[in-house]
């Protein structure tokens, strides 16, 4: 078994791309929630609150011929990416293009523009709006397939369009990839635009949160008051590279990964079962080769739903008891779909080399139905620990867990 660590870490958020930018906004209790008035046309739609990239620009150097396959959750994944290779050293090295590093991303869908313009295909007969690369922006794996042809990655492509575990089945694969020695380098995570319709799926099933005149309370993860969840839209991506192969190209090294757990619920589409959530985490500790006592923090999926935050908070405390440290950013930055799981890795992997770790925000009383753990709230709490968890789940019953370790 190979050892897998990430040498690479990149983002991009509604409240920045770059960790002292974003660190800086959580620290302010700065929410990046604003109310989306564009949304006023869709009446049967209830909530008007996401956390959109207003400042996202396309690199002046990226081609025409690079962008027109790319629809926004390509461009936000391929951005990350960008950056992500660029903080391991590795962008423009030939080492990446020969077969040795390959990709392992997903969306909960392709973009939205390119499935509207097949649908009014349908609808009303007419192919306005379509071309030969719409069907490439609107593919499943369209964030895996633009990022590895964007960068002349030749590895194995692994393409994770499962919901919310997108990013971190993303992370995952690629590091179990690694681990089992099929190749050294992997670019790993997810991304997601914000599009009307994902509101949209989750106001159907009233999950949405409806504090329209008061976006900077919302979401509420975890607290007696949340009245559901907010949607965002982001891009995280990490570098994975087998152990040695790093040491031996003197790579700065950001954290260990240790240990992941992946299952299935097996019951129902949307409801989350508290026994296997707590299974995907003792499989990760199994992996890991660690007992539960090992982890300090656990970085929560906390999306702000009644049904989530109670089932994901009784199975943390039936798994560690009280005394476990526990917080979202989703708080802050709404819930960013297939991002969140690569976005939270990083997040989480920046609070444990900083001995600071983010609390939730808009937490003022937790839900007594809530598992009794340690919430963070407030304020970021100094902490130094050698483990830590990042746990999410999804639609489709899918549950992961992600265990990082402290570089030396």
């Amino acid at each position: 078994m190979k050892r897998v660590v990430v040498t690479g870490m990149a983002g991009i958020t509604s409240l920045g791309s770059d960790w002292a930018s974003i660190e800086a906004n959580f620290s302010a209790n700065r929410s990046g929630i604003r109310r989306m008035d564009e949304w006023d046309r869709f009446s049967e739609l209830n909530t008007r609150l996401a956390g959109p990239i207003d400042d996202f620009a396309v690199p002046s150097h990226w081609t025409r011929k690079q962008l027109r396959s790319m629809g926004r959750v390509s461009r936000l994944a391929v951005g990350a990416s960008e950056e992500a290779l660029r903080d391991a050293g590795l962008l423009g090295d030939p080492i990446i293009r020969d077969g040795r590093m390959g990709v392992a991303c997903g969306s909960s869908t392709g973009s939205t523009d390119e499935i509207k313009a097949f649908g009014n295909m349908l609808l009303n007969s007419v192919a306005e709006g379509l071309n030969a690369n719409s069907y490439v922006r609107m593919m499943p794996h369209t964030t895996a397939a633009n990022i590895s042809i964007f960068f002349n990655l030749t590895g194995r492509l692994i393409p994770t369009s499962s919901a919310c575990t997108s990013g971190s089945q993303g992370v995952g694969y690629a590091y179990e990839a690694i681990k089992f020695g099929r190749l050294p380098l992997m670019l790993a995570g997810g991304a997601e635009e914000l599009c009307p319709t994902e509101a949209m799926v989750f106001d159907a099933l009233y999950a949405t949160s409806l504090k329209n005149d008061a976006p900077h309370t919302s979401p509420r993860p975890y607290d007696s008051g949340r009245d559901g969840l907010v949607i965002g839209e982001g891009g995280g991506m990490l570098v994975l590279e087998e152990l040695e192969h790093a040491l031996a190209r003197g790579a700065k090294i950001h954290a260990e990964i240790v240990g992941f757990g992946s299952n299935a619920d097996g019951v129902h589409t949307t409801r989350p079962e508290q026994v296997t959530m707590r299974r995907a985490m003792e499989l990760a500790l199994e992996d890991a080769g660690l007992s539960p006592d090992a982890i300090g923090y656990v970085n929560g999926h906390g999306t702000a739903t009644e049904q989530g935050d109670i089932a994901e908070t009784l199975a943390t405390h039936s798994l560690f008891g009280a005394r476990m440290p526990i917080s979202s950013q989703k708080s802050f930055l709404g819930h960013t779909l297939g991002a969140c799981g690569a976005l939270e890795s990083w997040f989480t992997i920046e609070m444990m080399k900083h001995d600071r770790y983010i609390h939730t925000l808009n937490l003022d009383g937790v839900d007594t139905r809530c598992g009794a753990l340690d919430y963070l709230r407030g304020e970021p709490r100094a902490m130094s620990h050698e483990f830590v968890m990042n746990n999410n789940f999804a639609f489709g019953g899918v549950n992961t867990s992600l265990i990082f370790r402290r570089w030396p």
